[in-house]
This record gives C-alpha cells, structure tokens and sequence, in this order.
C-alpha cells in the first residue's frame, strides 16, 4: 500500500492547437454509475441531427423512409429503400441491429449517449463550466461542427468497384456502402466498418467525426483536443487542472471516494481503483494493532500472522518482549514468542535424538511420534527417509527396500524375495516357476504331483520312477487320484486290467487261479 499525491496540470497543445491528452470515462463519487447505466430520456433519441442542431448538405438527409421500416426498427439510414435497408443491416452484428425491443435497441440507446455526450453539445448541459470558459466552449463547439462533425449516408448501389476505407476488403459493383462526403464521394465503407478509430464501436446513426483522415466518435474526438475530467464527464476547458491515477480530473474533483474532500495536492491511497484521503482510508481499511490496540496508519508497516496485525515496533516476544521482525518465532494461545523462549516453554522433542523442535524446524510426524527430517531414518540403512514410502514394524521405521530383506517372504529354493502369486509346499513358500518337478523341471502350480523324500515330483515321473508296474499293461500304477490295484505275490495290477487271460472277465473281488504269467477264473482253469 502507498500513498501518491494529485498534481496540478496544465493543458499541453499542438501545433493544431489539439492537446495530447488521454481519454477516460469515469464517475464522480456522487454517482458510481457509468453513463451507459442511465436511462435515456426520450430527448436522446431524436433524430440525431435534431440533437446535433447541425445541418448537412447530405443527399439522403430528410428524405423519410418507408413507413413499413420503422415499426421494425428503431432507426434506419434515411432515403434507403426498404429492401435495402434490409441489406444493410444483414451487414451488421446482430446484436447491434436496432429492431424494436431487443438487445440492438438498447446498443443503440446506450451508444447514443456514450458517443454524443450532451455536456459535449451544447451549454445548458455543462453543470461545472465556469462562466469564464464560456466562450471557450461555445469557440469549440462552433469549429468542431464546421470542420468536424458530420452524419454519414447510405449509397444503395455502387457505381463501380472499390476498398473499404477500413478493412481494405473489396466492395463489389451494386453493394450498400456507407459514404462519408467530408472524405469525399469516391471513399466507401462496408456497414459494419464504420467505426470510431478509438472505441471501435459502429457510429449511432452514422454520426461521426473527422480528423486527421479518422473516422471518431465525437466523445473520442472531443478528448482529442481536451482532457475529460473522470468525475463528471465534462471536457475541462480551465488553464489548470488535476492529473492523478493517469487520468485528468477538474481540479475540485478529484475527491475522496469515501468523504468526498478534494485531494488535489493531497496525499492519497488507492484501494479497487478508487482514490481514498489518508484519513477515510485509516478509518475504512487500516487493521488495528493485536499488541497496543491503536491503528496501524497508513506510514506504518502492517505486520501479519494468522489475522492478527502489529505494528513493526509492536511485533515481540511475549516473554522477553525481543523484537520479532525478521526473526523466526512461535505461537501459542494466540500468543507469539521469540524461538528460545518457545523452545524453552513449550517445544516437544524428536523421538529420534531427544532434542526439542526449536521454531521454525521441519517436523515429521506418525502415529503419535515425531522427529527431526535428519532423525527421520531407516532403522537399518540409516539414511533419511524424508518424502519417500517407508514401512512401520513394531517400534521401528525401515526403507522399502531394507525392509524387504529383512522381512519380506523369500522363496525356499532361489533364496529371492516373493513378490506376488507363490505357492506354500510343506509350511515353505515358493515361487509359482521355482515349485517345479525334481525330475524334469516342469513347473507343478495348479497340476497333480506327489512327492519322494520329501521332493516334489509330477505324475509322470513318480511313476516312471518309483512306481509299481502293471504285471498286464506294463505301465506304472501311481495311485494317483484314488487309483485302486491288485497286488498278489510279487505281482500287481491296475483293477481294470485284473482279468482273466482267457475270457477277460475281471477277476476284481472274485476267486482266480495262476498258470504261469497268467490268471484265470475257475471256468477257464478247469478247461485249460
């Protein structure tokens, strides 16, 4: 926050006598709303050169327009046919179209007197011209309708090709333009390029001024060759006046926006873009003193800390009462204390090396417990854990990484650390691709095994290995699956292949006889 003083200016003039002054609108404090927020009275929106009291050697002026046009708009270019009327305005914005009861209506209004000011028109208007600039006034008011001010007219057709005066697009033989006769009948202008050079907005019922080959609004013009005061909108013609916030102001306007007392050659603050004295500013604004309860002025430096203010010599510990400013320091019970003498009454202490958090320090916290960031470490590496993922174990903080040797599960064959997915054989945990047969190494997650000395082995190689043989079928009989056989002396067989040698009937729970290699029911036996 700092406070500027309003100087006095004098007005600055060309070789054109034009002064290079900066347009502004704004309003007084009496008044916060801009112009464009009035209600225009039914005068504003006479034909504009009634308004203007000006008269033009214009060809189209005062011919009338088809009646039919008006109950559809509230203007129209005059002596335009009505066809052409409808051309014309299909030119422009939609919403800068004036028809009746809508948006382009109410443009037109607010344009009306936002381009013709009638301050800027005629004296009646004036409520803060002195009676010694009158002349100045009328002076300016006579030369810029002579040589400036002019209402343009609508050509229904072209005579031939040409550029637009703006846009330099080409203008095709029989379209609508918009001709200006003070730069002369050969120069045209698309309908929705006839714009002020300043504001850029269409000029209300063609209305416009010249200078310097420019098309201007007249308000843009006039601040042209006077400055504008920003409180009442009227051009300034006094030899001196207020500059101030960049812009120009009658000297008795540029007020406080809060008490409204002039701060010309006064200090003052600006708060939103409004100027305020030293003294509202103080009284609306200024926070008050958390430590002797008196203002903090606007020449005192404003010390912050959790919506309480100081000032800078109010700004101490609470117990030694040392400045505070520029030094680290602590709170407690909306109290503030220097580092020592908050370490000394009220600073806990690292779980890690038992020494108290002084203020200002990093703490890191879990469950209760806090640390120093250097004690902060991994019970085994060490190092520093900081921001990074650690693990809790029973009292003890470790890294990912030690933790997973120490205590993550490994499998009992590789000795690695198991991720994800593995397999308990006998209480011992097992990679899926590492629990796989002694014999041929293929993988048993998910399949049928059995095991041999406690070693793992698939159905094919228990078989091949240690399996009984099938005295009939010579193939293993593992048991498998509930696999059921018959043994009989140092002879076995699957129960399916425990049949006669003779009439295949199996033989499972019934009598039989032996010849040899082979077993017969009693039947068969007897016959043989």
């Amino acid at each position: 926050m700092t406070t500027t003083f309003a100087t006095r200016g004098k007005r600055r003039t060309d070789t054109n006598g034009d002064t290079n002054l900066k347009p502004f609108l704004l309003r007084r404090k009496s008044c916060k709303n801009p112009n464009v927020n009035h209600k225009i009275n039914d005068e504003s929106v006479l034909n504009v050169q009634h308004r203007l009291e000006i008269s033009s050697e214009n060809p189209c002026i005062g011919k009338e327009n088809p009646k039919e046009r008006h109950k559809i708009y509230a203007w129209t270019p005059p002596g335009v046919s009505a066809e052409k009327v409808d051309e014309y305005f299909a030119q422009l914005p939609n919403h800068k179209v004036p028809r009746w009861k809508t948006p382009g209506e109410k443009y037109r209004e607010a344009q009306l007197l936002l381009q013709l000011p009638k301050q800027d028109l005629a004296l009646a208007y004036c409520r803060h011209l002195d009676r010694q600039h009158y002349r100045s006034f009328e002076d300016f008011v006579n030369i810029r309708n002579e040589i400036a001010l002019d209402i343009a007219y609508v050509r229904e057709y072209l005579d031939r090709q040409n550029e637009c005066a703006k846009c330099r697009g080409t203008m095709l033989k029989g379209d609508v333009a918009v001709i200006a006769p003070k730069f002369g009948e050969s120069v045209a202008w698309h309908p929705a390029c006839f714009c002020c050079s300043t504001c850029d907005e269409l000029l209300v019922d063609l209305t416009h001024c010249v200078k310097d080959r420019k098309l201007y609004c007249e308000r843009h013009y006039a601040e042209q060759i006077k400055p504008r005061c920003a409180a009442c909108d009227e051009l300034i013609f006094s030899g001196e006046y207020t500059k101030a916030m960049s812009k120009d102001w009658h000297s008795s306007h540029f007020c406080c926006w809060q008490c409204d007392e002039s701060l010309t050659g006064q200090r003052y603050v600006l708060r939103d873009e409004h100027p305020y004295c030293t003294r509202c500013y103080e009284q609306v604004f200024s926070n008050t003193c958390d430590e002797c309860g008196k203002i903090i002025g606007i020449d005192s430096k404003d010390l912050s800390y959790k919506e309480k203010h100081w000032h800078e010599t109010c700004f101490l510990c609470n117990k030694c009462r040392v400045s505070l400013v520029d030094k680290p320091f602590g709170s407690k019970a909306e109290k503030v204390y220097c580092a020592g003498c908050y370490d000394a009454a009220f600073a806990s202490r690292c779980d890690g090396c038992n020494e108290v958090f002084k203020a200002g320090t990093k703490k890191m916290e879990y469950k209760g417990h806090q640390w120093h960031e250097k004690c902060f470490t991994c019970s085994v590496c060490r190092s520093p854990i900081g921001t990074r993922s650690f693990i809790p174990r029973d009292n003890d903080i470790y890294c990912t990484t030690c933790y997973e040797q120490k205590f993550a599960t490994r499998c009992i064959k590789c000795n690695q650390i198991i991720t994800a997915g593995g397999v308990t054989y006998r209480n011992e945990p097992w990679h899926r691709e590492c629990f796989s047969c002694t014999n041929c190494g293929s993988s048993l997650a998910g399949q049928r095994f059995t095991s041999r000395d406690e070693k793992p082995y698939c159905a094919d190689c228990f078989g091949e290995l240690f399996a009984k043989k099938c005295t009939a079928c010579s193939k293993p009989i593992t048991g498998i699956g509930g696999t059921r056989f018959i043994s009989f002396e140092d002879r076995n067989w699957h129960n399916d292949c425990f049949m006669c040698a003779e009439c295949n009937i199996s033989l499972v729970g019934k009598g039989f006889i032996t010849d040899g290699p082979d077993i017969l029911c009693p039947e068969c036996a007897k016959q043989r």
